[in-house]
């Protein structure tokens, strides 16, 4: 996996390992990590079939967690972890497979459970730009706006595009994902639970984190704590960055 370090504060902390979610890279997360690295050690990585990191046939969140448990066992041996969306399903099958490696979690905006909206749409739209006819990201741009009008999620998906020497391609494995999805949006079924403090963070104004979810969260993280902020969405980090920051160091703290 491509990992991206930051070595700002006390060295002597426990580092904190930051997984993106589906279609985004370690890039989305540079200046919270640069937030967060002010007291301890960061690293955020780029997923499997995301960003710089290696192309896989499988996605699957068993996979998922093996990679993040090379990084963590590479490097300080014991991490928390900071998952959102994707990246916080793999961090929950990694903090219920390998607990060890495990200080605290925080798993933003996701719960471990299976859910009915297929991004595959996006896989799709990204799929009909014309490459051949790229020259700049505008171009991109107006391709992908005929498919996706929310002019956020298009910029956010343009930062998978590379314009390189050998010409624009995505960053995303996109095969890969779309063979994965049904994986992608469900949760497997794993056995145990992560003993450590977790805190389940969401957007008030997101439904991925419902009240029924709950159960099966303590089912599998008994020393759950619940917390929300107000006004956010599913990109609760990037719509309110400041209430996240301050949200994330107290429970770390």
């Amino acid at each position: 996996m491509t990992l991206n370090t930051i070595t700002n504060g006390d060295l002597q902390e426990v580092p904190l390992l930051i997984a993106h979610g589906l279609f985004g890279t370690a890039r989305n997360w540079g200046v919270l990590a640069k937030r967060f690295a002010s007291d301890r050690q960061v690293f955020s990585v780029d997923m499997r079939n995301h960003g710089e990191s290696f192309h896989a046939p499988s996605n699957s969140y068993h996979d998922m967690a093996d990679d993040l448990a090379s990084v963590i066992s590479g490097g300080a041996g014991q991490a928390n972890v900071l998952g959102h969306s994707m990246g916080g399903k793999a961090a929950m099958v990694l903090a219920v497979s390998r607990p060890e490696l495990v200080k605290k979690l925080v798993i933003a905006d996701i719960a471990p459970v299976g859910y009915g909206h297929s991004q595959s749409d996006k896989i799709a739209a990204m799929r009909a730009v014309d490459l051949s006819k790229v020259e700049r990201r505008r171009d991109a741009e107006e391709q992908l706006a005929e498919w996706i009008g929310d002019p956020q999620l298009r910029s956010f998906l343009l930062q998978s595009l590379t314009l390189g020497e050998g010409g624009p391609s995505w960053k995303v494995n996109l095969d890969a994902l779309d063979a994965a999805m049904a994986d992608i949006i469900g949760f497997p079924d794993i056995p145990g639970r992560f003993e450590g403090e977790v805190l389940f963070l969401s957007g008030g104004a997101s439904d991925y984190v419902q009240p029924q979810h709950h159960d099966r969260i303590l089912s599998l993280f008994p020393n759950a704590q619940f917390e929300k902020i107000d006004g956010a969405g599913h990109w609760l980090h990037a719509e309110k960055p400041r209430e996240f920051e301050a949200a994330v160091a107290e429970f770390l703290a």
